[in-house]
Order: C-alpha cells, then structure tokens, then sequence
C-alpha cells in the first residue's frame, strides 16, 4: 500500500523544527511576500528561510515554499526576485495558485517542482490535466472535492500528484475566495492578510419595509456566529483515504497556530497513518482525545466523504473557539536540561510530557522531582522550580526568560502540559 506524505505547517523555525520532530515528512513555510499567510510569513526572512530549508533537508524533510498570493501588475518585477530567491534557497516546491506565476516560475526555476493551490479550485481530471500540462507536478485539492471524484480523477490523470487538506481551520467562502476582510478592514485575503471575519459575532437586523420598525435577531448576547466555519478533522478517516491509493499528501492547515498544535496534531496523524499501514486497520478515534486537548472551533469531516448537501453540521454557530482541556506549561530547550516557561508552574505541579515521535523517556527523581510513568503516560511532579544558574523561585509564570531546570533530560521541544479550567469562573 503506498505511503502518503504527511504534510504539517511551519510558520516559523521554531514550528519547523516541531512539525520535523513530531512526524512531519515534509512542511509548508515562506517568508511574508505573496503568501497567504503573509503575516506567519514574516517570522522567516530570506536569510533565516535557508537555514531552515537547510535544516530540513539535512533531517530528510521536503520544504515547499508558499507563493500562491495574487498578485496585481505592478507587483510582478517583486514576484520575478522571489522566486529567484526561493530558487537560490533550494525549496523543494512552489506553492501557486496563478497560471501565470506558475509559467514565471518554470522558466526561472525549472528544476522546482510546482504545486498547484488549492485556491486554483481543480473539481476535475480536465482541470488536472490541464495544470499537469502547464508543468505542474501536484495539485492540492479543491476542499470541496469528495474522495470519490479523486480516485476518478486519479485513474484518469494518473502522472499527477493529489493532495488533501486533512486537518484543520475551514474557510466560509467556496475555496477560499472570499474578499470580507476587504470590504470591513482594507486587509484582501487573497493577498494574506485575512482577518478572519467569518470568526465574529454579528448582529442581523430585520426591517418591515411597510412601517420603517427594525428588530434585532440574535441567538446568544454577544450576537449570532452566522459564518463560523468549524475545523476539519478527518482522522477517522484515514483507513478510507489511505485505502482508495488517490492521496499522494496529506496536508495540516495551521502556520498561524501555536506550536503546541503543530506538534500535537501532526504526532496524532503520524501515528493514524503508520498504524493503518503497519496493520491493515485503525482505531482512529482514539487519537481524537489528543487533538482535543488543542483549541478548535469544533470538528466537522467536512465534505471529502459526504457532499455539502448532505449535511448540516459544519459551523460552530455558539462561539468562535473552544478551548481544549489542557494548557502548554513548557517546552524543553535544546539542552534537554531546562524547559521555557510558557504559563505558570509552582512547586507540588504535576503536569504531563508530551514528546516528539519516537523520543526515549527514562524514569528518574531527585530534589527537583521526579519523572515517571502512569499508566502509560509520562509525567513530571516538581518539587522545587530552580533557574539553570541556580536561583530557587517560589513559581515561575510566562514571560520569565529564565530556564527552568529538570529533574532529568527531556527530549528538545517535549511539551510540558497541565488539565485546566477555561470556563468564565476558571482560570
């Protein structure tokens, strides 16, 4: 059975490195220019994108550079100097979602692979066929695309590649071609720089044209989410997908999200993938309790395996985001020895590891705590909160710059969480 690529986001090196050590085969990063994340884009700049293409390629991962903006006349000279850039860089593939900076960048960059967008909107084996002509090797579904249409497109244009969105934030509009943002705020999505209106809550108003009274419709106090989109989630899914040997990538939304999700979720689709491969089936919804402990707006499925008409469970009409149970508390340093603040912890905190694919723990105690295993999962109860150059705290909150000492060496980027209380009479 073929082995898909698992795709993850790498909104800056950080993520990168995350997504690298959580299972990722490949990521999905670029600097700001005529990307659609232009604003997760700006944490690399051309300098420090190479280092971390190098540092993926030297781990064996693919890095495949977002240009899939679209670009106005005048842009076009800036577009022609990024892609020679991203050519110097050594990217393994563009992103795009235009035919003409696809042409562009195959008279450029010939040797770089080119993946069509999915905001290019490809429903059929007539549009495949057409981008596989124009140079394309890949071409990243339409999310309104089912899995049936895919295999049939694949049986008919089978020297292209097909890849999926698996996981992740949902667009409102159809693929993506929404200009909200625009009209309320000057920020064009379709130049990065969405600001996620779909998210708020509004107020409808209803007017009897006959009398001038206008009443108020609402669901909940602060106003109704009529737009809001909930999160795809696909991983019950897998066995299905796999089997139907369609799918060449699967792809995680998220360069804007934190890295704990970008951990979490790539580690629960790892793990999805290689037990259906290594035994034929998977009890999938198991790793559904991982990836609700990351903050979501809901999950829906989407329309891969139903279409749109049949169903009525894809927004989250009560609120824009939900909070997981549990709280990143830290992040272990690359010296395996001290872990980053990242909320608050105080001495007698017990809180759980979360450790990239495959990471050896080993159980140990001394008077800074001990590490040791529950029931099948690894925690860590702090005696003492000690600074790396010795300094015994009370507590140590987000925003201490100071690392904080282990009982005993971690895996680099382990996560260290805490179950908290989120409700409005919670923490």
């Amino acid at each position: 059975m073929k082995r898909p690529e698992l795709l993850a986001p790498a909104g800056d090196f950080e993520k990168l490195k995350i997504a690298i050590e959580y299972g990722a085969d490949a990521v999905y990063a670029g600097v700001s220019h005529f990307s659609l994340r232009c604003h997760s884009g700006k944490e690399f700049d051309y300098e420090t994108f190479k280092e971390a293409v190098d540092y993926a390629h030297k781990r064996g991962v693919k890095v495949y550079a977002t240009v899939n903006s679209f670009p106005f006349e005048n842009q076009l000279p800036l577009v022609e100097e990024h892609i020679k850039r991203l050519k110097e860089i050594g990217v393994d593939a563009m992103i795009i979602s235009t035919i003409g900076v696809m042409k562009k960048a195959r008279e450029i960059a010939p040797e770089i692979d080119i993946h069509v967008s999915t905001q290019a909107n490809a429903l059929n084996s007539w549009d495949y066929e057409a981008f596989r002509d124009l140079g394309a090797k890949r071409i990243i579904a339409a999310r309104e695309s089912s899995l049936k249409d895919l295999v049939k497109i694949k049986e008919k244009v089978p020297d292209i590649e097909i890849e999926i969105f698996v996981h992740g934030a949902m667009c409102f509009a159809y693929s993506g071609r929404c200009l909200l943002s625009a009209v309320q705020f000057g920020r064009n999505p379709n130049k990065g720089s969405c600001a996620n209106d779909c998210r708020y809550p509004y107020v409808l108003y209803a007017e009897n044209p006959e009398t001038g009274k206008m009443f108020k419709l609402e669901e909940y106090s602060d106003g109704t989410y009529i737009m809001n989109a909930k999160d795809l989630c696909l991983i019950e899914h897998i066995p299905e997908i796999l089997k139907s040997g369609a799918i060449d990538s699967l792809k995680i939304e998220g360069r804007t999200k934190a890295p704990y999700y970008v951990g979490v979720i790539t580690k629960a689709y790892r793990e999805a993938i290689d037990e259906f491969l290594k035994t034929g089936k998977c009890d999938c919804k198991k790793y559904l309790d991982e990836i609700l402990t990351t903050k979501n707006r809901g999950l829906t499925d989407a329309y891969l395996v139903k279409r749109p008409y049949e169903r009525d469970d894809t927004q989250n009409l009560e609120t824009s985001l939900t909070y997981g149970e549990w709280q990143v508390s830290g992040i272990v340093n690359e010296d395996e020895e001290t872990f980053m603040c990242k909320y608050k912890t105080f001495p007698g905190d017990e809180v759980e590891i979360v450790a990239p694919k495959n990471a050896k723990i080993s159980e140990c105690e001394n008077e800074i705590g001990k590490i040791y295993n529950d029931n099948g999962k690894w925690k860590l109860k702090f005696y003492k909160i000690v600074t790396k150059n010795g300094k015994e705290l009370d507590a140590v909150h987000s925003g201490n710059l100071n690392p904080i000492k282990l009982p005993c060496k971690l895996p680099y980027l382990t996560f260290l969480r805490k179950k908290v209380d989120f409700s409005p009479n919670g923490i």
